[in-house]
Formats: C-alpha cells, sequence, structure tokens
C-alpha cells in the first residue's frame, strides 16, 4: 500500500523529511478495523511527533491522526461496524499513523461519519473535537445546556484546529460567554463567524484587552497555544477559584503563581484514553457519534480552512510547514492518493 513517511528526523524543507513510500497492508487486531483511508487532517502533533521521534532501527514511521475512511474488514470481537460503514477518528499515537492507504484501528475511537459531510469536511474533526469536548465538559467540568450560570471563557487560539470547533462546542452547547483571541483580522473574523461573543488580539496583554472590551475576569480559559508566554496574564484575567485548562507543551509553567487565587490546572490529551486503554476508552466513540449528530443536524460545522489536494510526501510537507510557521486558520485537509 501506499503511504507517507519519514527515516530521519529533518527540518520540513528537507525533500526527505517526509517521503512517499510503500509498505504491506496492516491486519486488524480482534477489536481493530481496518479502513481504506479516504482523507486525512493534518495537526501539529504531526510535525512535533516528526521533529523530536526519531524512528528505530531504520523503520519508516507514519504519521497523521485524523481520518475518514471507509471499514474494509473487522477483527474477532468487534460489535460497534461492519465492512462498508463510513468512519472518521483520531486513532493512537502508540500506534502507526494513518497517512497511508490502509489503516488499523480500535473500534472504541471511532465514531460513525456525518452523513452530511464529504471524507474531506469529515476528516477535519476527530482529533479536535475530542480534545475540545473533552477540555470543555471533562476537564473544565462546563455543564451542558444554555442557562447562564455567569461563567465566561476564554479560547486563546480561538482561530486555529482545536480552537475553531471549541468556539462552536461552547457557544452552541453552553450557556458561556465566549470570548476568543485571534491576532490577524483574518483569524478574528473567522472566530466571530464560529461563534465566539467577544474577539480580543493576543499580541497584546490579555488581562489589557479583556478589560478594554468591559470583561474584568473571567472564569475559565481554554489555553491551546503560548500557555508559558501568556501565564502571568491569564492568571491575572482569571477569578479567584477558576479554571484554567491548557492543551499545548510549555517547556516550563511556574504553578505557584496559580496558588494566590487558588486556580485549578486541568491538563488535555485527547490520547490519554487510547495509550493507556482506559476503563472509558469507549467515551471517544460516544461523543464522535454525539459530534456527528451535531454536524448532521446543523449545530456544528466542519473546521476545514484548506484543502491542499492529494495525499502524498508534498503536500505533507507543505502542510506540515504551514502548521509550524503558526499562522494557519482552521485544519489542513488532504484527500486521496
Amino acid at each position: 500500500m501506499k503511504a507517507v513517511a519519514y527515516y530521519h528526523s529533518l527540518p520540513i524543507t528537507d525533500p526527505a523529511a517526509l517521503q512517499d513510500i510503500e509498505l504491506p497492508a496492516p491486519t486488524p487486531g480482534p477489536r481493530d478495523l481496518l479502513v481504506e483511508v479516504k482523507a486525512i487532517s493534518v495537526n501539529p502533533v504531526d510535525f512535533k511527533v516528526r521533529q523530536s521521534v526519531q524512528p528505530e532501527g531504520g523503520a519508516a514511521k507514519v504519521l497523521g491522526w485524523d481520518v475518514a475512511g471507509v471499514v474494509m474488514a473487522v477483527g474477532s470481537e468487534v460489535s460497534l461496524f461492519q465492512p462498508g460503514d463510513k468512519v472518521f477518528y483520531a486513532g493512537s499515537i502508540a500506534r502507526a499513523g494513518g497517512n497511508s492507504e490502509l489503516h488499523v484501528v480500535d473500534e472504541r475511537i471511532v465514531g460513525h461519519m456525518p452523513k452530511t459531510l464529504g471524507f474531506a469536511e469529515a476528516a477535519a474533526l476527530p482529533l479536535t473535537a475530542i480534545t475540545a469536548w473533552e477540555l470543555l465538559f471533562e476537564r473544565l467540568q462546563i455543564a451542558e445546556g444554555h442557562t447562564d450560570l455567569g461563567q465566561s471563557l476564554l479560547i486563546v487560539g480561538a482561530a486555529g484546529g482545536v480552537g475553531s470547533i471549541l468556539t462552536q462546542l461552547a457557544r452552541q452547547l453552553t450557556g458561556l460567554k465566549v470570548i476568543g483571541s485571534a491576532s490577524r483580522e483574518e483569524t478574528q473574523a473567522w472566530a466571530r463567524q464560529l461563534g465566539a461573543h467577544v474577539v480580543v488580539d493576543h499580541r497584546q496583554p490579555l488581562a489589557e484587552a479583556l478589560k478594554a472590551q468591559g470583561i474584568e475576569q473571567v472564569t475559565h480559559v481554554a489555553s491551546l497555544t503560548q500557555t508559558e508566554q501568556h501565564l502571568d496574564q491569564l492568571v491575572e484575567a482569571l477569578v479567584p477559584q477558576g479554571k484554567l485548562g491548557l492543551i499545548d507543551d510549555p517547556k516550563q509553567l511556574d504553578v505557584i503563581k496559580l496558588k494566590r487565587k487558588s486556580l485549578s490546572l486541568h491538563w488535555e490529551l485527547m490520547y490519554t484514553r487510547s495509550l493507556f486503554e482506559t476503563a472509558d476508552m469507549i467515551e471517544q466513540h460516544v461523543l464522535l457519534n454525539r459530534v456527528a449528530e451535531l454536524i448532521d443536524a446543523g449545530t456544528l460545522k466542519t473546521t476545514v480552512g484548506e484543502h491542499f489536494g492529494t495525499i502524498n510526501a508534498q503536500n505533507l510537507r507543505r502542510a506540515h510547514a504551514l502548521l509550524e510557521s503558526g499562522v494557519a486558520k482552521g485544519k489542513i485537509v488532504l484527500e486521496g492518493f
């Protein structure tokens, strides 16, 4: 089967950073689906792994943790899917990625694809939707429902991949006042389009930017990017006993700054359930099915920012380069081999 992989951690400007290769077709385990990959999307985790994980023993490493496709075969213990089903999922970082014609994935982290979307539009959703959902409802413990409880959420990086779906979830499914941050006119407009009540520029001190909009403090923060840089401002912006959630990878984080206000800190990594095969691993299947229902009902919309064409090494190198630049809007998708 065709695949895109790398053998050495190299700068994305190097043609060998990602290469077109051929690999044997994988075999599904008892709880696995064998999926024909129709479309993928690209996430920051792709380039972070490429930059930091050196393949062992000269083996090729396949990246890619957002897939939409069709079930070709199922393992002996599969009960949730059958061949022919259209599916979407984010896979497991502990297994080979989905930048290949065929891919195997545990059924418990797979959802039925939205009926109203094509493969490319569906591929934009799984990783970011799971991250946003778990961060909002499980880590920050926001209640579903439109009752105004006097709560507010600042989303730092509201126009990025996770921010694009988190903004929609917060606006459509909760009573939160949603404040997004974005740095350019284009991305600020995108955040407003997705449902942010207020948008501020995170190139400015965030606490000051909020006050300029008449917002003295917020009850919750979802920091999706540059947490280390913004920490002092986030602590200032949060109410006493507020909640700070983050998904990025700060080199260091001085958590003692949270003590005076009794702020709670919440990490979100959507791979935790699949990495440790937690008892509630199937919750990702459940929430992806819920996201598909919300998409089909018109409550949520796909977050495709750019379509980069066919799934091949050249186009994936372009996608990695754009993500590494930090100026991507929404999700980058690729479709077909």
